[in-house]
C-alpha cells in the first residue's frame, strides 16, 4: 500500500517513518499528480495556511508557506475526486477543513493550553460514541498538542468527533460519506507513556479504509 505525503522532504520525516512502522511504503511529494500512483492521501502537520484561502487577513497567522498551502489543497481536490482516502494531522487537519469551506481561528483565546512550549503539550479529550475514534479509544482520551490556531465554521461534510472540554477545541473530525478523517494532535509522535495510547491506531484506521477502497475497486 502506498500512501502519499504531499510536503517537503525536510519536514515530514515524522510522517515516513509512522507510515513505515505499519509497513506501508509512503511517498513524500510536492505534484499532487503523484496522487494517480498511490492509495491514500496523508496531509501532514506544518505552518500555518495562508488566511486568504479561507477569506480573512492575517490575524495571527505564522510560518505561512503559500506554494505549499496550493500543492496540498490542489491534493486534497484530486483525492476527493478519486475518493481516495484522506487522513489530516495538525495542520493537515485544518487543511481539510479550508478544502471544503470551512475557517481557521487564526489564534485562539486559549492557545497557551496547545501551543508547543518545548514539548508537546498533553490534554484530556471527550471522543463522540458515533465515531471511528471511539472504536479505538473509547470516549476520552489523552492527547498531545502543538498549535495555536483551530478549526472554526466546520467545512461541508465534516462533524467534530473530538474535542477539548477545556475549551471547545475541535480535535478531530470525520466526512459524512467520504474516507476523510482528521487529528489535531500528533499521532506519528505522541509518546505512549505519557497519554497511555497508541498513536499507531489511527494509522491503522486510515490504512482499513485504503484496504476497503482497494476491495471494492471504488
Amino acid at each position: 500500500m502506498r500512501i502519499a505525503i504531499v510536503g517537503k522532504k525536510t519536514e515530514t520525516k515524522n510522517y515516513v517513518n509512522y507510515v513505515k512502522g505499519m509497513d506501508m511504503e509512503p511517498c513524500v511529494t510536492l505534484l499532487p499528480a503523484d496522487l494517480t500512483d498511490c492509495d491514500a492521501l496523508l496531509l501532514p502537520g506544518g505552518g500555518d495556511i495562508t488566511p486568504a484561502f479561507f477569506g480573512e487577513k492575517n490575524k495571527g497567522s505564522k510560518n505561512i508557506d503559500t506554494e505549499l498551502d496550493i500543492l496540498q489543497l490542489q491534493a486534497l481536490e484530486l483525492a476527493i475526486q478519486n475518493r481516495l482516502p484522506v487522513l489530516g494531522i495538525c495542520k493537515g487537519l485544518q487543511v481539510i477543513n479550508v478544502g471544503l469551506g470551512g475557517s481557521i481561528i487564526q489564534d485562539m483565546p486559549t492557545a497557551s493550553l496547545h501551543r508547543y512550549a518545548g514539548d508537546d503539550q498533553y490534554h484530556p479529550t471527550v471522543i463522540s460514541r458515533k465515531s471511528w475514534l471511539y472504536s479505538l479509544y473509547g470516549t476520552s482520551c489523552i492527547v498531545n498538542s502543538a498549535h495555536h490556531q483551530s478549526i472554526g465554521r466546520l467545512g461541508k461534510g465534516l462533524e467534530a468527533v473530538q474535542t477539548c472540554p477545556a475549551d471547545g477545541c475541535i480535535e478531530a473530525v470525520s466526512h459524512s460519506s467520504l474516507p476523510i478523517i482528521g487529528v489535531q494532535w500528533h499521532p506519528e509522535r505522541i509518546d505512549a507513556k505519557k497519554a497511555m495510547l497508541s498513536g499507531q491506531k489511527v494509522l491503522s484506521y486510515f490504512a482499513s479504509l485504503a484496504c476497503a477502497r482497494l476491495q471494492t475497486g471504488s
